[in-house]
């Protein structure tokens, strides 16, 4: 694994989409920042929290890394899918098109069977729920996750996928601590439209760039590493 280009791109997709995050799990986190008495201990939980949800994504990624190998062993589809998905996450963080929702629809199936797991866990008074919480959030159904989880399976293994969604977890959690702590303010600045809109396209650049890597390299659809280590340095355009 010589290349770290996709590391970096799903830790910056997951800090861009933080302004969708804020309003999925900001309540979550802003609860458990201001709920517990000590501010040293709000740190404890949110930390705890932080680390459940990007343990599910983690796992998550692996497992669709794993089935992605095995079933669609050329990487060309993927890539452009992930493209695509990317850019209707840019569209859905910018509000311009909120076609994501259909997705979420769908992940909202295994949710409700989660969802009174979750509740139990609720108010949290320990370092343990809020992992357990934290776990079980994860799978909150979400456009933004599911976005990421696609860029993570055209990586093409089961190993790249779970190293690109725990990078993406990473990138969520700047956003989530501001705003267990500062739940009111960070939640108005990342809200604003001309915000979310820079947010929005920065995150369609990497739709767009993962779309011609997919184009331009297709030939090597078969060899994982070659598109990668390409795909990593998007400031080479012509090779």
């Amino acid at each position: 694994m010589g290349d770290w280009g996709f590391v970096a791109a799903a830790l910056a997709i997951g800090f861009l989409g933080s302004s969708h995050c804020i309003g999925m799990c900001g309540g979550i986190a802003g609860a458990l920042g201001m709920a517990v008495p000590g501010q040293q201990t709000a740190w404890v939980q949110l930390t705890s929290y932080s680390a459940g949800r990007i343990g599910s994504y983690t796992l998550m990624g692996a497992l669709a890394g794993a089935l992605g190998a095995a079933v669609l062993p050329a990487l060309t589809p993927l890539r452009l899918l992930a493209g695509f998905m990317l850019i209707a996450m840019a569209l859905y963080v910018g509000g311009v098109w909120r076609g994501l929702v259909w997705l979420e629809k769908g992940g909202a199936y295994l949710w409700r069977y989660l969802q009174p797991l979750s509740a139990r866990l609720l108010p949290v008074r320990s370092a343990g729920q809020a992992l357990a919480l934290g776990s079980l959030w994860g799978w909150l159904p979400c456009g933004l996750v599911y976005s990421a989880l696609t860029f993570a399976l055209a990586q093409g293994s089961s190993e790249r996928a779970a190293l690109a969604m725990l990078a993406f977890g990473l990138g969520t959690v700047p956003a989530m601590f501001a705003t267990g702590a500062a739940a009111v303010t960070v939640r108005k600045f990342v809200q604003r439209p001309s915000v979310r809109m820079l947010f929005a396209g920065a995150i369609l650049v990497f739709g767009c760039w993962t779309i011609w890597g997919a184009l331009g390299h297709g030939g090597h659809a078969g060899h994982t590493s070659v598109p990668a280590t390409e795909e990593s340095q998007p400031h080479h355009h012509h090779h």
